[in-house]
């Protein structure tokens, strides 16, 4: 699965509360917040709980929250151009991958690849 056939289908899935296209970038943005640190709850449980080791049971709930993740940047993804009336375009996910290669590169490129930035 491509990642914009990812966005496609999450986007599917998306339910709302009804507010704008404001606050609805807003909620999606909150939402991705949560889940990563969800996510970050999970690593500290493995160093709490699991005496630094990745069990089973902790991998299998960190691929869980790490979906929960992606499905709200997808939808980031999606509601965004919905809050610009000049935008023609959709952002996909694909894009923000693609830019993100192109930055992470030159970074490497200038010898800058180091958080900094």
């Amino acid at each position: 699965m491509t990642f914009n056939e990812y966005q496609a289908k999450a986007h599917l899935t998306a339910v709302y509360p009804h507010i704008d296209t404001t606050q609805t970038l807003s909620y999606v943005a909150l939402g991705l917040a949560g889940e990563a640190g969800e996510v970050a709850n999970e690593v500290k449980k493995i160093i709490r709980d699991d005496n630094g080791t990745l069990t089973p049971q902790r991998y299998s709930k960190l691929v869980k929250e790490m979906g929960d993740v992606l499905w709200y940047l997808a939808e980031l993804c999606s509601v965004m151009p919905a809050t610009i009336d000049t935008l023609n375009e959709d952002l996909t996910l694909e894009d923000v991958a693609k830019w993100n290669i192109i930055k992470l590169s030159q970074r490497k490129q200038e010898g800058t690849l180091k958080g900094n930035r």
